[in-house]
């Protein structure tokens, strides 16, 4: 996806209708959606490549720009004639949200699309043999059930690992996953739950319900304020957040996601995972729009924060 900003004051009210009038200071381009969490895996140093389809259009040229400019690597990625490149243009002032403008294609992937999508992501596992491949769904019609399958089997096929950050349509579709990220909104959606309380005991049922159909591996769900919470085998535990002036949540999800993986993918050790995970979701929130953590201040907060 790409996202727009266009930065603005407010001085007065339209004539016209009962609706502030923006006199627009300056305008922005930032990578979203999927794009975000490559984005922040690129910015802590590791290497990365994108896996999407996106329109033939002006917003997928200035996309993928920026993709390159960040060195995230695009080769991998499909333009299509009929679909239009996800633009979410949101207008700000006074850093408020005032309006936010979706242009997007939402159907699913053509059959050809599919084809030519899981073809691309088998070509690039036998080639640079990758650590994880990370599903960031959004319900955009890319994550179809056969893409999703497809691309599930040949990661276990060749020991690579899959992190996934779901969204309703498909949550179940995710059959053996190694690592399942979704927030408690869509934990409580996807299951039917009407659980108010947040507390160990009901979050092991809700890992417990989310095996049985999913037969993952780890659970990370994150609790929002509340922080996180993981489970692995046996052991679980609650990550509690840590106190931060809060900005815009948008893009919190993609660095907690993106870091998770990558932490995982090193060191195999889930417990660190969740907690650095958690304390970089945390820094993000102070950010207005999707913006990729800063390794720097990753590393210091990890160092006062995260202990043995």
């Amino acid at each position: 996806m790409l996202d727009t900003y266009w930065w603005g004051h407010v001085e007065r009210i339209s004539p016209e209708a009962p609706v502030p009038i923006v006199s627009l200071d300056k305008k922005e381009y930032r990578i979203g959606g999927a794009g975000n969490v490559a984005l922040n895996l690129a910015s802590l140093g590791a290497g990365v490549s994108v896996f999407s389809v996106i329109g033939n259009d002006d917003d997928g040229t200035t996309l993928q720009s920026l993709l390159d400019k960040n060195k995230i690597n695009t080769d991998y990625l499909l333009k299509s004639n009929s679909r239009v490149t996800t633009n979410k243009a949101r207008i700000i002032s006074r850093n408020q949200q005032m309006m936010r403008l979706d242009a997007e294609t939402t159907d699913d992937l053509s059959p050809d699309d599919e084809q030519a999508i899981i073809g691309s992501v088998n070509s690039y596992i036998e080639k640079e043999k990758p650590q994880v491949i990370i599903f960031e769904d959004y319900n955009k019609g890319i994550l179809t059930e056969r893409v999703i399958d497809a691309v599930i089997r040949s990661c276990k096929k060749n020991n690579v690992l899959s992190a996934v950050d779901p969204k309703r349509k498909n949550f179940f579709s995710y059959k053996g996953a190694d690592i399942f990220k979704p927030n408690m909104k869509e934990v409580r959606e996807a299951l039917n739950l009407l659980v108010d309380k947040i507390n160990p005991e009901s979050l092991q049922q809700i890992h417990a319900q989310l095996t049985e159909k999913l037969n993952h591996h780890i659970s990370l769900i994150t609790l929002s304020e509340k922080g996180v919470f993981y489970q692995y085998n046996g052991t679980s535990k609650i990550v509690p957040s840590h106190l931060r002036n809060i900005a815009d949540v948008s893009g919190a999800g993609d660095t907690v996601i993106a870091v998770a993986a990558l932490i995982y993918a090193i060191t195999r050790d889930v417990s660190l995972m969740a907690r650095i995970a958690n304390v970089a979701g945390g820094l993000v929130c102070e950010e207005v729009g999707t913006v990729a953590i800063n390794k720097d201040r990753l590393l210091k907060e990890c160092k006062l924060l995260v202990k043995e």
